[in-house]
């Protein structure tokens, strides 16, 4: 297996130097970003949708929110009746920290499925996610921009009222996903054929070696 350039502790402080100075600008364009991201429009969200909670209830958008102004929404991948479980969603979920420091800043994070309840904890239970997770209605999903597919919505609460204010998908979600942002930091990085990484590097087919993690 090929390993990195061996050099003196001189010659590797200059390289960090020179590769901290990048990051640093990069940090700088994500600060600007972000702040662009602050200042994007907004759109109501006004259809009456129906969510079902773990204990059988049916709420509306609304309610989801459970008192805070933000609300963050994943759109986790599981049709009715399927039994196929993502593992790119479910390595989300794996990665989601510990939420009160989120509702410290006025902030709900939810999951939101168009299966039934019964399927949904089923699965939680499996894996052991502490996380709220809703059904929703697949109107819902089509709406958000979801689809059948894995994404990301943000929402805002005026009173009663909801809008929506950012939505991502695919790459968007990488930051959810503290093991692949550590490994990003690893000379091998995600080991993936995508990556720009030298001659010689361990890579296979992306995406293929995801398992919900207690099928490894």
């Amino acid at each position: 297996m090929s390993l990195p350039k061996i050099v003196s502790p001189q010659e590797w402080q200059i390289a960090h130097e020179k590769l901290l100075a990048r990051e640093k600008e990069v940090t700088r364009i994500l600060d600007a970003l972000a702040a662009e991201r602050r200042r994007q429009p907004m759109v109501a969200f006004e259809k009456d949708y129906v969510f079902v909670t773990a204990a059988g209830d049916k709420v509306g958008l609304a309610d989801l929110f459970d008192g805070q102004r933000q609300l963050i929404v994943y759109h986790f991948m599981m049709e009715a009746g399927s039994d196929h479980r993502c593992p790119g969603c479910s390595a989300v979920a794996d990665n989601l920290p510990h939420l009160e420091h989120l509702e410290q800043r006025d902030t709900r994070l939810v999951l939101v499925s168009p299966a039934p309840q019964a399927q949904l904890q089923e699965y939680r239970e499996r894996m052991g996610w502490p996380l709220k997770w809703l059904s929703c209605d697949q109107e819902f999903n089509d709406d958000c921009g979801a689809g059948a597919g894995s994404t990301l919505s943000v929402f805002l609460r005026d009173g009663e009222k909801v809008y929506r204010t950012y939505f991502t998908g695919a790459r968007g979600l990488d930051k959810l996903r503290l093991d692949l942002n550590l490994l990003d930091l690893t000379p091998y990085g995600r080991q993936e054929f995508w990556e720009d990484s030298p001659e010689g590097w361990p890579q296979t087919a992306p995406y293929q070696w995801w398992r919900p993690r207690d099928e490894y």
